[in-house]
């Protein structure tokens, strides 16, 4: 759970930094967009980390099998789809 909620808010802190302390962007609607999406998903990883962990908790007490790594997949995808868009914002800006 730990992973998870550090994850989320190292996520909405960027987007957070990236709204109010980043360089002025010629085209301030990316600037925008960009930090919105990143607090978003910050706020969706932090969901993520506690659906898991009360499924991962269930299913200990119960001997149920544990939650498999679909969601990782999720967040693996998301930090690439932000790593490009961050890109294509700097190549915009260069």
């Amino acid at each position: 759970m730990l992973a998870w909620i550090r994850t989320a808010l190292g996520f909405m802190a960027a987007g957070v930094a990236i709204v109010y302390l980043a360089p002025e962007i010629d085209h301030q609607i990316l600037d925008v967009m960009l930090g919105l999406l990143l607090i978003a998903l910050g706020c969706s990883f932090a969901l993520i980390g506690a659906w898991r962990w009360r499924r991962t908790m269930r299913a200990l007490e119960r001997g149920g099998p544990m939650p498999g790594p679909a969601l990782i997949l999720y967040v693996v995808t998301a930090i690439v789809v932000v790593a490009v868009l961050i890109a294509v914002v700097v190549v915009i800006q260069a």
